[in-house]
């Protein structure tokens, strides 16, 4: 069904990761080219009607598609059905880099300034307000939902035996490439996206979620680069051809679970913190516009009190000389 894996024949380096060798379903190569064709139409359509749009979110937005479509298109995708150092890489890619990337082109945002109001566009966007507001959605970007799957995706994978039942053939690879993907999306969307979501948390509830993740690559990492024997099936006997030691290319992938997120990390928590100090600068602004507005109506009102407190007494001197008249 889902066709026969074809292994490389090199053996494994950095740049024979990068051969040219399509997988058996291109599925997530297909899926990043109908992404990038979506934006651009629809940064057309938006630039068309004289708004503007940030070419950064446009750079950022296709750099996620043409590195998704490139670790999941080109032979280190191959190399990942044997060699658990291309298998990692893909892993950390999928659910570090790319989504941040996505996110930050903000194709939320896009959809619903792009998408007509009437026609077929209107169901779009009823769909999509939809999908906003019901419950399902609030639970998906909740930290009590995305951080535990987060979790399970390397302790709960690596450590089990759920890995050798799942990645036994193409369809089980290939879903776990979607279920990186999404629940990297997932963890990262709450944390930087700016668009509309079903529930914003706050800048400390984010900032949280970003404290609990960025261990966590450190410690997968540790416990797979000592580790004296092969802890999956899957990677346990590579092609002899390739040469490749399956406990000490564990050792390789311990070691980019360890480094190759944290970089990342301190990018997301530095945007983060930029956002942030944006944030208390935008409610200082605010703050102190309301209580001028508060001052200023005081001010009057106090105005106004003196107005009738001074008034009051010429009404009474006129009264008082009145009889006398």
């Amino acid at each position: 069904m889902f066709g026969e894996v074809t292994l490389p024949k090199e053996p494994p380096s950095v740049l024979a990761m990068f051969d040219w060798l399509p997988p058996a379903v291109p599925l997530l190569p297909a899926v990043a080219m109908c992404l990038s064709v979506w934006y651009l139409l629809a940064l057309r359509r938006v630039r068309s009607h004289g708004r503007h749009w940030s070419w950064i979110r446009t750079t950022s937005f296709l750099s996620g598609c043409a590195v998704l479509a490139a670790v999941t298109g080109l032979a280190v995708d191959s190399y990942g059905y044997r060699l658990f150092s291309a298998f990692m890489f893909q892993h950390l890619t999928l659910s570090i880099l790319v989504p941040p990337l996505l996110v930050l082109g903000a194709p939320g945002r896009l959809l619903l300034r792009s998408t007509p109001h009437r026609g077929i566009g209107r169901y779009v966007l009823i769909a999509a307000l939809a999908g906003l507001r019901c419950r399902a959605s609030r639970l998906l970007v909740h930290h009590g939902f995305t951080i535990p799957v987060f979790l399970l995706s390397y302790y709960g994978l690596y450590l089990s035996d759920l890995f050798d039942a799942a990645a036994s053939g193409v369809g089980g690879h290939l879903l776990l490439q979607v279920f990186f993907l999404i629940s990297g999306v997932l963890f990262i969307l709450p944390i930087l996206s700016t668009g509309p979501l079903p529930v914003r948390q706050s800048n400390l509830g984010r900032f949280f979620d970003i404290f609990v993740e960025m261990p966590l690559h450190v410690f997968i990492g540790v416990i797979l680069m000592m580790a004296p024997r092969a802890l999956t099936t899957t990677f346990s006997r590579p092609p002899p051809e390739w040469n490749v030691d399956p406990v000490a290319d564990q050792a390789v992938a311990g070691a980019l679970a360890w480094s190759y997120g944290e970089p990342i990390a301190l990018a997301t928590v530095l945007l983060f913190a930029v956002r942030w100090r944006r944030d208390e600068q935008s409610e200082s602004t605010r703050r102190e516009a309301d209580t001028a507005t508060s001052d200023a109506e005081l001010a009057a009102y106090n105005a106004f009190l003196r107005g009738l407190h001074e008034g009051a007494p010429r009404a009474r001197e006129g009264g008082d000389g009145a009889p006398g008249r």
